[in-house]
């Protein structure tokens, strides 16, 4: 989750007019030539010894990690005398509710700089573990742990978070203690480019959560699903979660989706270095000056930028698009994922072919095919009688040739397409990374869910 990594550098200009609030998404719009990837990518922190959540204060917890990370340059960022994040030359590293650790990658020109970051981070994190005794589990949810065995991290929104959550649905818990993602930031040209990215981007997010499905297990048996994080968005908070069908009607942009954001309930608002529990609160009342919290006072454009980041659609705008379909996992499908989305959506002939592959689709088609998909994955059928794997070969094979268009090379003079092979590799089996997981346990592992912590950790 989007964690405050400054504040004086925030936009604080009081909202003056409508114009104020489109102005967020428009600021986004670059010349391809300029547009970048931004990648974000959630682990789990683990005590090697005994497989154990370490909590923040205890020694050669989440605390000691951060610091230690410092040695590599990066710089903390407190809260209320607290290190909650890291800033530094590869973007930020934050932490999750329970401690997963996130590293939200800088901007990047292409998928190689994307992947060395990534191998950065994780050769940082595997050296202060050693010192540490720590280690870390690229999956996308816990598969032993209960909510009881997690600790909770010293960060104001999340007590006001886990505070509502519960009031709204009732596996909110779940995805803010027990899930990890991967996701990957991209940009567009204009609003009609945004619009028909957001559209490509969202209706094929069930192939990404398929191909990405990694998540089979529940307090160390197999709960019924591929993707059970995908599942947990299911249940979490309606208002600000979902499919979108309005991205899908003529007309769609920035217009539309800020009356989308305007009707998200709020969680909190950020003054003086605290956040101020709002949860449930109307955005538009804030706007007229009527938060009973805040009495007369009115938003300023950092209000309105952190209540999108509070956003949890399957894809979110803000000045950019986030890909928000896929779980966690090793480092190959960390460079995986920003392939699919940047082969489709970085080149016009490719996000082109891509649309024509689900233009046709219903509102309603579209919504069983994500209810499906948690649990059957690849085998989930689509509009037309095939399955989302045979759609999965096509689309693949859309992102290969854009990424092939874009022809950005490493020194050895490799194309980007190479970091799709992890996809191949799944679509040719026909398992994704969870069925994998299941075949283990029913067969080598012998039901001992503790092999899992070798077999998936980084």
């Amino acid at each position: 989750m989007t964690t405050r990594t400054e504040t004086g550098g925030k936009d604080e200009r009081l909202i003056e007019s409508r114009d104020d609030l489109l102005a967020t998404f428009a600021k986004g719009e670059k010349p391809k030539e300029r547009w970048s990837i931004g990648t974000e990518h959630e682990k789990f922190v683990f005590r090697c010894s005994d497989h154990g959540a370490p909590s923040y204060d205890e020694p050669g917890g989440i605390r000691d990690l951060l610091a230690a990370m410092t040695d590599y340059g990066w710089a903390p960022v407190i809260e209320n005398g607290s290190v909650i994040a890291l800033t530094g030359p590869d973007g930020a590293i934050s932490l999750e509710p329970a401690g997963q650790l996130e590293l939200s990658g800088a901007q990047r020109e292409h998928l190689h700089q994307t992947c060395a970051e990534a191998g950065r981070h994780l050769a940082q994190c595997k050296a202060v573990g050693e010192k540490l005794g720590l280690c870390f589990l690229g999956l996308g949810m816990w598969p032993d742990k209960k909510r009881a065995d997690l600790p909770v991290m010293p960060k104001g929104r999340y007590a006001i978070m886990l505070n509502y959550m519960p009031k709204v649905g009732s596996l909110g818990l779940d995805m803010m203690l027990r899930t990890c993602t991967i996701q990957v930031n991209l940009d567009y040209a204009s609003e009609a480019d945004m619009a028909a990215k957001f559209r490509v981007g969202l209706a094929l997010q069930p192939l990404a959560t398929a191909l990405f499905a990694n998540s089979p297990f529940t307090e160390s048996r197999p709960n019924g699903f591929l993707s059970y994080r995908s599942h947990i968005w299911s249940d979490t908070d309606p208002d600000r979660t979902g499919m979108l069908p309005f991205v899908f009607e003529d007309g769609f942009g920035y217009e539309r989706y800020l009356d989308y954001a305007l009707d998200v309930p709020m969680y909190f608002v950020f003054r003086d270095g605290r956040y101020i529990d709002v949860a449930g609160r109307s955005f538009r009342d804030f706007l007229d000056g009527r938060l009973p919290e805040l009495p007369g006072e009115k938003p300023r454009v950092s209000d309105f930028t952190d209540h999108l980041s509070t956003l949890f659609p399957e894809v979110r705008l803000k000045s950019f698009l986030e890909m928000r379909g896929a779980d966690g996992g090793r480092w190959s499908r960390i460079c995986a994922l920003p392939a699919l989305w940047v082969g489709l959506l970085y080149d016009d002939a490719a996000l082109e072919a891509a649309w024509d592959e689900v233009r046709h689709w219903t509102i309603e088609e579209r919504q069983l095919l994500r209810d499906a998909v948690p649990k059957l994955g690849l085998k989930a059928p689509i509009p037309g009688g095939e399955t989302l794997r045979e759609l999965g070969q096509r689309v693949l094979a859309i992102a290969d040739t854009g990424l092939n268009a874009r022809a950005r090379l490493n020194a050895s003079g490799d194309n980007e397409t190479g970091f799709l092979d992890p996809l191949r590799e799944v679509l040719a089996s026909d398992r994704t990374p969870a069925e994998r997981l299941l075949d283990l346990y029913n067969g080598e592992w012998a039901g001992d869910i503790s092999r899992i912590y070798e077999e998936e950790s980084f």
